[in-house]
């Protein structure tokens, strides 16, 4: 009698035109995936990215999310506000419209963590089990985000949950590498840092994220209900690694570096909702962080990690701040290793 051949798996990926989102995405459509995307101009993002089974449809109407994910596998759960608006009413709502849609399909949700939900009672070493106390509104929701979802997992909802540190990559926007260190459009004429020497901080590079994440689905039946993994990612062990990197980059050794104006910040914060949470999480460059990975080495044995010069020159040709030809030369000496 002849095998019947495997079925085909289907994703529905929310907040696939964003960094961790469309990386995602496109790492499941690889694997073999059928992956559906939900988006509230769902022709607009099918010219830019056809692969995908576009939805129409809003993250926040409970209908439009149950109905694109009817018979998938997994919800990716990777949606966010643009620029930090509305955090407060628009990411509980979403993350509920995901937990209802999962139980009605018995899909898998898989969620990028952050390490806001943490606060500086945590640090520095930063474990899977810490004490959740964060310092931020932002921080608030994340935890409670998190809550939301170890009760779903306690009803019968497989959870995956990848937490990393500050994201940089192709793709990646809002966060400290493309908002801070950099002005994005512009070649380098300084680097702006955010910290102090002598203060480790944690990066996170977002396709190895990506990779990270459909790594731990693709053993996903081998898990545990609600299972959260750290991940180490690139370790700027005393603040001047990543700035060591962009000067090797771009091939300027003595690429000057300015305080980050962290007073301007205080100024502007009340108009900008992106720089009063950058403000917020100021602790996570004055506290020292390291992110042990122990269990994600014990169940993938290795973490995707790309090397940091090749990361870095990835990330700055990404952000128009190199010449797309000088960034693929000097990347051009090494592949992705695993570490």
């Amino acid at each position: 009698m002849a095998e019947m051949p495997e079925r085909t798996k289907s994703a529905l990926v929310l907040g696939a035109t964003g960094g961790i989102g469309s990386a995602v995405a496109r790492g499941l459509s690889r694997r073999g995936w059928q992956v559906r995307a939900l988006n509230r101009n769902a022709e607009k993002a099918a010219q830019a990215e056809p692969a995908f089974d576009w939805r129409q449809g809003d993250a926040m109407d409970a209908r439009d999310v149950r109905a694109a994910a009817e018979g998938v596998d997994l919800i990716v759960h990777a949606v966010n506000p643009p620029g930090y608006r509305n955090w407060g009413t628009l990411v509980l709502p979403m993350l509920d419209n995901t937990i209802a849609a999962a139980k009605a399909s018995g899909a898998r949700i898989l969620l990028p963590g952050t390490i806001y939900n943490f606060g500086r009672d945590a640090f520095p070493i930063l474990t899977e089990d810490a004490p959740q106390n964060p310092d931020t509104d932002k921080g608030l929701i994340r935890k409670e985000m998190e809550r939301r979802l170890k009760d779903a997992s306690e009803a019968g909802i497989g959870v995956i949950i990848v937490r990393a540190g500050d994201f940089f990559g192709p793709g990646a926007a809002n966060n400290w590498f493309s908002q801070g260190l950099v002005k994005p459009g512009k070649p380098l004429t300084a680097i702006s840092y955010p910290g102090r020497e002598g203060t480790s901080h944690q990066w996170a590079y977002l396709p190895d994220v990506a990779e990270t994440m459909l790594r731990l689905v693709e053993r996903a039946e081998s898990l545990p209900r609600f299972a959260v993994y750290h991940m180490r990612g690139f370790l700027d062990r005393n603040g001047t690694e990543m700035v060591a990197a962009i000067r090797r980059v771009v091939g300027k050794p003595e690429l000057p570096v300015r305080a980050f104006p962290w007073w301007l910040i205080g100024l502007v914060s009340p108009f900008v909702p992106l720089f009063r949470e950058l403000r917020k999480m100021r602790y996570v460059w004055r506290e020292p962080l390291r992110m042990p990975n122990e269990r994600l080495l014990a169940v993938l044995g290795e973490e995707p990690h790309t090397p940091i010069d090749e990361a870095v020159a990835t990330t700055l040709r990404g952000l128009g701040c190199m010449p797309p030809i000088e960034a693929e030369a000097r990347t051009a000496t090494g592949d992705r290793v695993l570490a």
